[in-house]
């Protein structure tokens, strides 16, 4: 037996407290090589790059799945594997690449020479049955890329924004100022404040072809009554009856009693229906009964999303977690599956997470600064969070390097400029080389929603993220009416020829860890990204 992946330490928060029932059924997923990641990443960043003779040409289902499914020698070896150990295990994933199989704790501690023991997050305790460390056999290790949930653990700070009810009516700071902005924007945003900041059209879609996803993870449930409350109340020139379709995997579901309306899925479905006018809109309810352990169904929206026949143009999540959470293993295989989406024509965004540098954690016990997952996965897009009019940072926008990835080549020449402007501040504290991120942002604070019929502000890099997603719907609508592609992965594009359609906030800064973060400047930069979006020039930098 060889070892596969240890976790050098139990997770900060986390204690060992005994060992796991032996007779405790464990389902375990498997994941087996896949054929080519390198020729599917090649092929993302062809389809991706505005200078490239492939743009805009995405990739069908089959042509995706060819490049990740696994070897037949690899599919025979595991399940000899198997079938050697009494094991029955399932394909769950549409190209044939993940496995889950189903046995008592006793058996997977013989199987992974490992040993599952009960961790408990002190201060929720919450428990959690995982390993430090598991083996495989060696003539499997080209096979086998890892199995799961076992050095994983939970994200016990997977915080949702907090309603601040009622709103706080200020006296009005600012005039109208040269783009029209309401007053009433400097305290408290609402879809038509977006609109005069971002230029964003009140206009229908057109087009019915062009959807746009919403993911919804812990119970979570997005209310139709305090959607059409919204609707009348902020949106009055659209149908009060506009809403969405419901999809459920992991036996989600979406309850529609006041008392069942979540703050995270109402924020997210009233700013991507109130926001991307006209555009189908759907919300996918990823219910408890995850197959994939820690990640909350994150791994089984994907496997979803890539089932389909024509998924989504766009899905934004507002949810995260720290990266030092999860094993190099599992956050390499989730971002190959962002880039099977994206070479599908799929825009991925995440919100960045809300603890400044400290990630997605209170950021006061970190002694260097912890990047957020999925930002820190280079195939999907980042989104930060501004507030204020005139904008500037919001001060928990999270922002950072990755330590798990590489910075791509499309951002270089934008990070080193801003790695030149920083000097030697925060020296030792982020991985210099890696993945920078946030891409860019959006407003992200005094966000005006209703839930359970009452009226309130949240705030939260979980509010830019359906704001951005709206912007990229209708820039899609557009291009679908003019015979146009999607535009997919949108990274390169914003980098090049997009990176001119961002108003560049240059003041703030995100705090955590004990420092003061990094600083917004001209430019890229770790907290506001390339800045908040202009819809006029995105459509001329788009090609319309």
């Amino acid at each position: 037996m060889q070892v596969h992946e240890t976790m050098e330490a139990i997770p900060d928060g986390f204690v060992h407290s005994g060992t796991a029932p032996q007779d405790k059924v464990l389902t375990l997923r498997l994941a087996l090589v896949q054929s080519d990641t390198e020729g599917l990443q090649n092929a993302l960043m062809d389809v991706s790059t505005p200078s490239s003779a492939l743009y805009g040409q995405h990739l069908t289902k089959e042509e995706v799945e060819k490049f990740v499914a696994p070897s037949p020698d690899s599919v025979a070896a595991v399940n000899a594997w198997f079938a050697e150990n009494g094991i029955e295990a399932k394909s769950i994933s549409p190209a044939g690449d993940w496995l889950s199989f189903s046995v008592p704790v006793s058996k997977a501690n013989e199987l992974l020479d490992a040993d599952f023991s009960i961790f408990t997050h002190q201060e929720t305790g919450q428990t959690s049955i995982r390993t430090l460390t598991y083996s495989i056999p060696a003539d499997l290790k080209a096979h086998i890329d890892l199995v799961h949930p076992t050095i994983t653990f939970p994200n016990p700070f997977a915080r949702l924004p907090a309603m601040i009810s009622p709103p706080k009516i200020q006296p009005a700071a600012v005039n109208i100022t040269p783009d029209a902005v309401p007053a009433s924007c400097s305290s408290t945003i609402t879809p038509a404040c977006l609109q005069a900041l971002y230029g964003i059209p009140a206009t229908l879609a057109t087009t019915t072809s062009n959807k746009l996803a919403v993911s919804g993870f812990i119970q979570q449930f997005a209310n139709q009554a305090d959607l059409k409350s919204f609707l009348r109340a902020l949106r009055p020139d659209l149908s009060s009856s506009t809403t969405f379709t419901l999809q459920t995997l992991d036996g989600g579901q979406n309850p529609q009693s006041a008392a069942d309306a979540g703050v995270e899925a109402n924020l997210d479905i009233q700013y991507t229906i109130g926001v991307a006018s006209g555009v189908p809109t759907t919300f996918i309810s990823v219910g408890n009964n995850f197959q994939d352990g820690a990640l909350e169904g994150f791994l089984d929206i994907i496997n979803f999303l890539l089932g389909e026949s024509a998924p989504p143009q766009v899905l934004t999540t507002s949810y995260g977690q720290n990266e030092n959470t999860i094993s190099r293993a599992l956050a390499n295989n989730l971002c190959n599956a962002y880039a099977q989406l994206g070479a599908r024509g799929v825009s991925i965004l995440f919100a960045s997470g809300d603890g400044g540098v400290g990630g997605s954690s209170d950021g006061a016990r970190c002694t260097t600064f912890l990047p957020t997952f999925p930002s820190g996965c280079p195939f999907m897009t980042s989104v930060g969070a501004t507030t204020g009019v005139p904008e500037t940072s919001a001060s928990f926008s999270s922002g950072g390097f990755s330590n798990f990835f590489a910075q791509p080549s499309y951002q270089t020449s934008a990070v080193s400029t801003f790695l030149t402007t920083l000097g030697n501040t925060n020296s030792g504290k982020f991985n210099r080389s890696g993945r920078a991120f946030p891409d860019i942002s959006a407003q992200g604070d005094n966000v005006e929603i209703i839930v359970g019929g009452q009226t309130g502000l949240v705030g939260g890099t979980s509010c830019s993220s359906p704001i951005f997603a709206s912007i990229v719907s209708l820039l899609n609508d557009q291009l679908a009416a003019a015979g146009k592609p999607s535009l997919g992965f949108l990274n390169p594009f914003l980098y090049s020829t997009g990176k001119s359609a961002f108003s560049d906030i240059t003041t703030g800064s995100n705090p955590g860890c004990n420092t003061n973060g990094f600083p917004a400047v001209a430019g890229w930069d770790p907290v506001t990204g390339l800045g908040t979006p202009n819809f006029a020039k995105l459509k001329t930098a788009v090609g319309l």
